[in-house]
This record gives structure tokens, C-alpha cells and sequence, in this order.
């Protein structure tokens, strides 16, 4: 008898136990998708230089060598909370080239990358043999940026927009 009063009691510990377990995790899920929390949509679109126009990158059937297309990264918080430390990345396609000095988002910094993303700076820089066969770092050539981050000091708003622009040349 002192067995079964052990096993049912330790059952009803258990399942206690799990019950609690089980409205804490609830409570917790709950907890998560009441509190508010930023959500940033991220649109991406371009548009050729055509004839002093732009034309947008769908109605442009081809692009030729030569040509810049004109990129343009929005970001738009919807959430119900600012984005803090927000960035955004710019890819710079293959076939193409960074056009130096047209990377513009107001109150962002721009930093660049020339190792398809993972690691960036100001001027990313590259080792160059000398003359007398010694090595020096060099800026590297803007040919040679693979991607551009803008980087904003200051949160992103709940209902906020931001805006940053690139131009690369097509090879």
C-alpha cells in the first residue's frame, strides 16, 4: 500500500509539475507577442539611365554594359516599437560596379565591404607589393566592393521610413 501511495504521488507530482511547466511557457509565449517589438519591411528597386531617363528596372527588358542603374533601399518600420542600431545591407551585383561617392542615406554612415560581407570599414583597404618587395596596405579599388552597410546612430521610429541610394555601373 505505502508503494501505491508513493506512485500516485509522485504521478500527481509530475503531472503538476508539467502543468506548471506547461502555463508558464504560455504565459511567457503570450508575454512575447504582447510586448511590443519593432518589424522593418525592406523594399529594393532600381532604375536605368536611359536617355537622360530612368527607367525603372522591370521596364527596361535588358540592361547593356556601360549603363548605371540607380538602386534604392526603403525601409519602413511597421512594428509597434523603434528599430535601435538598425542597418541595411546593399549588394553590389556581379556584373556591375560601385559608382564611389553615390552612396547617400541621410543620418546614415556608409561603410563598405570587399569580402562579400564579412567584414567591413570606411575604406577598406588591400596589401600591395612595392617596388623595393616590401607590402603595404593600399585603399582598395572601388571595383572591388562587394557590399555597402548603412549604419543609423539613431533609432528607426515605429511608423518611421528611412532611404538609401547606390549607383553601379554595368560591366
Amino acid at each position: 500500500m505505502i508503494t501505491s501511495k508513493k506512485k500516485i504521488t509522485a504521478a500527481l507530482v509530475a503531472t503538476f509539475f508539467l502543468f506548471a511547466v506547461g502555463v508558464a511557457g504560455l504565459a511567457q509565449r503570450h508575454l512575447m507577442i504582447a510586448s511590443p517589438r519593432p518589424e522593418v519591411k525592406v523594399e529594393l528597386s532600381a532604375a536605368v539611365e536611359r536617355d537622360s531617363k530612368m527607367v525603372p528596372l522591370e521596364k527596361a527588358a535588358a540592361v547593356n554594359p556601360g549603363e548605371v542603374l540607380d538602386w534604392t533601399i526603403t525601409s519602413e518600420n511597421t512594428g509597434s516599437a523603434s528599430a535601435f542600431a538598425y542597418k541595411t545591407v546593399a549588394h553590389i551585383p556581379r556584373g556591375t560596379s560601385f559608382l564611389a561617392g553615390t552612396a547617400k542615406a541621410e543620418g546614415a554612415k556608409a561603410v563598405y565591404s570587399i569580402d562579400g560581407g564579412k567584414s567591413y570599414s570606411e575604406m577598406p583597404t588591400i596589401e600591395e607589393k612595392q617596388a623595393d618587395g616590401t607590402v603595404k596596405r593600399v585603399p582598395a579599388p572601388v571595383a572591388m566592393y562587394t557590399d555597402i552597410r548603412y549604419e543609423w546612430a539613431d533609432p528607426l521610429a515605429q511608423g518611421g521610413k528611412l532611404s538609401a541610394s547606390y549607383k553601379v555601373r554595368v560591366k
